[in-house]
């Protein structure tokens, strides 16, 4: 297979382009700096670009930070996805911040991506990490909106290239026919056409000998462990997987698969009741309240839920203390010992909805923030798309009329099914990437008042797979723990820590047959793929920035029926 690739690139390079109907100029380039892309971009299923050219606005940026100044490089643009034959598969679209002082073959590199399925990096780009932050609140909502866009004291550029990947159909990423959006919407195939993505990046960027991290949040937990496991099989081994709120196993979550009970959730709603202040007694220390909750659930509440949902038999001796630990009155216990996350987050507190993503985070039962179902996501939406399309127009000189697509329905047609199961289970595929490559580290990361992807199953599932490779890491806050003031310096030390950690373990590891085969690869330029649209061909399209439940990890019913 890489000797077919090979030679393809040869006669790629010798004649200079590549794809049905030959080559095509560039996109026409602004007058003002940065570029100005003129294709249409659409995030429906069945949408293809006839072919496409790599290009991207370079920019020189700057950071006032901690008391110092930091110049970084900002890219945004496109690169082609190809397959092991050569085949054009996608326009990935992506946002590079690296350091031009720094060496590019030995400078760590990371790689994000959100979740969804069918979510822009958005999130992470602008929530996180990055040099910029929009400034939230969280937990309150007392902020005017939209957010402003700061510069991040808490950025990871100190530590490592930060490149955050667009998946297809979402942000300006799109499929090159033959192939559709919905050809790359499954498990597999997703992974598939990341990989094909980052060896792009790592080929045109010169980054064989960069240490190699991949950092997913929700949806991209499980893409993660896909991921590596094909990223190391194609000979690009890792350093790092960063696992932000993952939901690697669909089949132990409640709240994406009803049947087995929610136990893995009590000791997060036992966090959001203290939040609350509604529990018995009020917890001083949240690390000492989380292992209490953590105990019960596991030595009482899951073997008294498991004798429910088998006999239907309640366990009154259990009201009060789930009451006490939970702050959810005793008689919505005595109704069902199995509450759903979903159903705490509306008895709570009377005539409150409290989120999903953050719990913490709560609105009046029928006001616009509550309108869409959760509030701590609903807070966040509009000025995540408006912060996103300014950033790439008017500072990073990325210019293009189509939707920046934060939020496609691909998870409406997604292929859920994975290694024989019809909703995935990814722990054997981050167990394989971690057998393969004895340097490899995990660090796992959860927000205690997130109600999507519960701190305790995380701890669960991730208990399957190696614990001396794995450290799990849990603060304060939601889904997205880092939009979190007080959470984010905390984080941002773990990070610093788990790089530090896995760049000694890759110091002292043999790595001249891996950075020999990955430099033995011829590279192009600029690469191109059949005929890219011309200006003015295509009618502009209107898309919605936002195409389905923002409900991330989720599975919708009709999916589940159909299997």
């Amino acid at each position: 297979m890489r000797a077919t690739r090979l030679a393809w690139l040869l006669v790629l390079t010798a004649c200079g382009g590549g794809g049905g109907g030959g080559a095509a100029d560039p996109p026409a380039s602004d007058p003002r700096s940065g570029l100005s892309d003129t294709t249409v971009y659409s995030s429906a299923a069945d949408a293809s670009l006839p072919g496409a050219v790599e290009a991207a606005a370079t920019s020189t940026q700057s950071l006032v930070a901690n008391g110092q100044t930091l110049a970084y490089t900002a890219t945004a643009g496109h690169l082609i996805a190809r397959d092991a034959t050569g085949t054009a598969e996608a326009s990935m679209f992506y946002v590079a911040y690296t350091l031009p002082t720094a060496d590019p073959a030995t400078r760590p590199v990371t790689f994000f991506y959100n979740g969804g399925p069918g979510s822009a990096s958005v999130w992470l780009q602008l929530g996180s990490f990055g040099p910029k932050r929009l400034v939230t609140g969280v937990p309150d909502t007392a902020l005017a909106r939209p957010f402003a866009l700061v510069d991040n004291a808490e950025h990871l550029l100190g530590q490592t290239d930060l490149v955050f990947v667009n998946a297809v159909g979402s942000g300006y990423s799109q499929a090159i026919a033959p192939f559709t959006n919905r050809s790359f919407w499954g498990v597999d195939s997703d992974a598939a056409v990341f990989r094909d993505f980052i060896l792009r990046y790592l080929a045109v960027n010169n980054r064989a000998a960069s240490a190699k991290y991949l950092y997913g949040e929700s949806y991209g937990g499980p893409r993660t462990a896909v991921l590596a496991r094909r990223l190391q099989e194609a000979g690009v081994l890792l350093d790092g997987l960063v696992l932000q709120s993952p939901a690697l196993d669909y089949n132990s979550n409640c709240g994406i698969r009803a049947g087995q009970g929610c136990g893995g959730y009590l000791p997060s709603l036992a966090m959001v009741g203290a939040f609350h202040r509604l529990t018995r007694p009020l917890p001083t220390d949240l690390s000492g309240w989380a292992s209490q909750a953590r105990s019960y659930a596991d030595q009482v509440y899951a073997p008294a839920l498991q004798s429910f949902i088998g006999s239907g038999v309640q366990a009154p001796a259990l009201w009060q203390p789930l009451a006490d630990l939970t702050g959810l009155a005793a008689s919505h216990w005595q109704t069902s010992l199995d509450v759903a996350a979903d159903d705490y987050r509306q008895w709570l507190i009377p005539g409150q909805l409290l989120g999903r993503y953050d719990a913490r985070m709560k609105a009046p039962s029928g006001s616009a923030l509550a309108a869409e179902g959760d509030p701590s996501a609903t807070w966040l939406t509009d000025s995540f798309a408006a912060g996103i399309a300014s950033h790439l127009r008017d500072q990073l000189g990325y210019r293009n009329a189509s939707t920046y697509v934060l939020l496609s329905d691909a998870i409406s047609v997604w292929d859920f099914s994975h290694a024989g199961r019809s909703l995935p289970d990814t722990l054997p595929d981050l167990a394989a990437a971690l057998a393969q490559n004895p340097r490899l580290r995990v660090l796992a990361i959860s927000g205690y008042h997130d109600l999507a992807t519960p701190f305790h199953l995380t701890e669960t599932d991730l208990a399957r797979v190696d614990a001396s490779r794995v450290r799990i890491r849990n603060y304060a806050g939601g889904h997205m723990s880092y939009l979190d003031d007080a959470t984010r310096p905390q984080q941002l030390a773990d990070l610093k820590a788990f790089y530090a950690g896995t760049l000694a373990l890759r110091a002292a590891a043999d790595l001249g047959p891996e950075r020999r085969a990955l430099e033995a690869r011829p590279v192009l330029a600029v690469d191109r793929a059949g005929r890219p649209q011309q200006p003015g061909s295509v009618a502009p399209t209107n898309e919605k920035p936002v195409q389905a439940p923002l409900r991330d990890p989720w599975v919708p019913p009709s999916t589940l029926r159909a299997r």
